[in-house]
């Protein structure tokens, strides 16, 4: 995967210019005391990553995190002048991500996080570098269930500090709520038929009807917008504005849709051009 995102970027960007990205940076290009010098002094980063998502952030058979989220945290890494050695994955969790931010456990997270306003009470987030919407997944031979408004009674699965979760809640408050602490647990649940219907973001929802052999289906369309940004600790504005720039360059000299394209285009080939927040 990543040696043909390198060549689908070599063509984008030229040899030129690619030969100076991967020459690395300099902690001297970067305002001294700033997140961004500590990084590329150190040439190392800590990511925090999904380890269960398909297409997103999952892990391949040699251990490497791989998905559009992982080549996304592999572009700011980069631009730092941190080599592939120098990543430190690490798995986030959802209910774990703002505590892990603060904490100081990860310089930055990069895992299907949405922008809430919630959120960026006590995170600073820079994107968003995905729009995502909120959808249904349910047994392929289940008919009862077409949109949000057939939950009542039926055991929904979702996990535990997710935005989904708290959304279902409030659309679907008949419904019978079961936190899983990954989707991966929520998927298998109802491959079991413990649950009826998982519920998170179309992207996640589609790599695990992809990887079912027909066995599940997305129902009930997308009922919710979900910005995906890149996680930071609170009140780092250098830093998320520095990454919003990276995040910027990427989508205009094609970094961004080569990614996406050895990642998550294999379900759904055409994503929405994000628009940055520059809060």
């Amino acid at each position: 995967m990543r040696s043909t995102i390198r060549s689908r970027v070599l063509a984008a960007l030229g040899i030129a210019v690619l030969s100076a990205v991967l020459a690395g940076c300099s902690s001297e290009e970067f305002p001294a005391g700033s997140t961004m010098a500590r990084i590329s002094d150190a040439e190392t980063i800590t990511v925090g990553v999904k380890y269960d998502q398909p297409l997103f952030g999952e892990i391949d058979a040699a251990g490497v995190p791989q998905g559009f989220d992982t080549e996304i945290a592999r572009i700011i890494a980069t631009e730092l002048g941190v080599t592939e050695d120098g990543i430190a994955w690490v798995e986030a969790v959802s209910g774990e991500r703002e505590s892990m931010l603060a904490g100081g456990e990860v310089d930055i997270i990069v895992a299907t996080y949405t922008m809430s306003s919630e959120r960026k009470e006590t995170v600073a987030f820079s994107g968003p570098y995905y729009v995502a919407g909120q959808s249904l997944l349910s047994r392929t031979d289940d008919a009862s269930i077409a949109s949000v408004a057939d939950l009542a009674g039926k055991q929904v699965c979702s996990v535990a500090g997710s935005t989904a979760s708290r959304t279902v809640q409030s659309l679907a408050p008949e419904a019978n709520l079961a936190l899983y602490p990954d989707y991966s647990s929520c998927v298998d649940a109802l491959s079991e038929g413990i649950v009826d219907v998982v519920t998170t973001d179309d992207v996640i929802l589609a790599g695990y009807a992809a990887e079912s052999d027909g066995a599940f289906r997305l129902v009930g369309g997308n009922f919710t917008s979900e910005p995906y940004g890149v996680g930071i600790a609170h009140g780092d504005d250098e830093f998320r504005e520095w990454i919003n720039d990276v995040l910027d360059a990427a989508i205009e000299d094609g970094r961004w849709k080569a990614a996406w394209d050895d990642t998550a285009g294999s379900v759904l080939p055409d994503p929405q051009r994000p628009h940055l927040d520059r809060y």
